[in-house]
């Protein structure tokens, strides 16, 4: 029997000698080697997207630890399905023991969680990426400078897309419940209402309740959520100086605040997404090519609405719904009601250009 077909049958499958053993009663020769193939075929029959999906169960109170998603590592691969479908891999881990993927589409900019055993993959260079809209992306956010000042640079990245509005809200630490008002004017604008939630692990920790009822909102269709990275402790020290706080604290490291982050979303049962916001807009260049060098999209605001920056056409607003922000989230009601922030309100997977 062929090499490769033996490696099409998945690893519960019926070794091929058991399968003609058990036909040698009934058939022989020819039509027993046959048959042998027949089964094979259709024991390798490419998996549905639904058997390739992979979503942890996350227990039904508390938190579960980054812990249980293990070997997770950041990489670059192209991919391909048996149906044709083609993605990214970005990040690589272990499941339960079973290789996993992180998936992202190079021209919609979602991601999904699928077994490695569905996809055929290879190493791919950044030149490769360079020429999907995912590539661009990651290129045009990298690349935009925000305003420097000395030792750091204040809101770079992508601010603004096209047409609509694109609703951001951070949910930096905080002791306080999350703002559940916010999202109840969020709905109100409309079923799936879309909102990119740059979430920190911390914030995640400290509040599995209120991540609880983000996500039951959403599974019943009013909102539609996607996981920004704000880093796992989102470091900051009260009266530090911005050149030395944040993610440029001292003994900060900022390859594991992005990582550790995206383990704790996908050990409770969500998928991290391709957009990532520096805690306090604050960063510097070897910062912009770290996120970049991870394949995500920086996401900047130009318009805070705490700080009182006005929402135009293409803003990406920013909110905190975290209780830390009351203000902004007042700013945002009176916008939406007076028609400042139109609607439909858009997805961020469609703020990059």
């Amino acid at each position: 029997m062929p090499a490769f077909a033996l490696s099409l049958l998945p690893p519960d499958a019926t070794p091929v000698g058991a399968l003609s053993a058990q036909l040698r009663p009934t058939l022989s020769g020819a039509k027993r080697r046959y048959a042998v193939l027949a089964l094979i075929a259709g024991l390798a029959h490419p998996a549905s997207a639904a058997d390739c999906a992979v979503r942890p169960k996350p227990p039904l109170s508390g938190v579960a630890s980054l812990s249980a998603v293990a070997d997770y590592r950041p990489t670059l691969k192209a991919c391909v399905r048996p149906d044709g479908a083609r993605a990214f891999a970005i990040r690589t881990m272990s499941l339960g023991g079973e290789s996993v993927a992180l998936l992202a589409d190079p021209e919609r900019l979602t991601t999904r969680l699928e077994r490695l055993a569905c996809w055929t993959c290879r190493d791919a260079g950044e030149d490769e990426l360079a020429g999907a809209r995912m590539g661009r992306a990651i290129a045009a956010s990298a690349e935009a400078p925000g305003i420097a000042h000395r030792g750091f640079l204040e809101n770079a990245g992508l601010t603004r897309g096209a047409a609509g509005a694109f609703v951001t809200g951070d949910l930096c630490p905080s002791n306080r419940p999350l703002d559940r008002g916010f999202f109840k004017t969020l709905e109100a604008t409309g079923p799936h209402a879309p909102v990119a939630l740059a979430i920190s692990g911390l914030w995640l920790v400290r509040h599995g309740s209120d991540f609880r009822w983000l996500k039951a909102e959403r599974d019943a269709g009013r909102l539609d959520i996607v996981w920004a990275n704000h880093t796992m402790t989102h470091p900051y020290r009260r009266k530090l100086p911005n050149a030395r706080n944040y993610l440029l604290s001292a003994r900060v490291d900022p390859e594991r605040e992005i990582l550790d982050v995206e383990r704790l979303l996908i050990a409770n049962g969500e998928t991290p997404s391709l957009f990532f916001r520096f805690p306090g807009l604050v960063s510097s260049d070897p910062l912009m090519r770290t996120v970049r060098r991870f394949h995500l999209v920086t996401l900047g605001a130009d318009a805070w609405l705490a700080i009182n920056q006005k929402p135009a056409s293409g803003s990406i607003v920013l909110v905190h719904p975290n209780g830390n922000e009351p203000d902004g989230l007042s700013r945002f009601a009176a916008d939406v009601a007076h028609g400042t922030i139109a609607r439909p309100l858009e997805p961020v997977t469609d703020a990059p250009r």
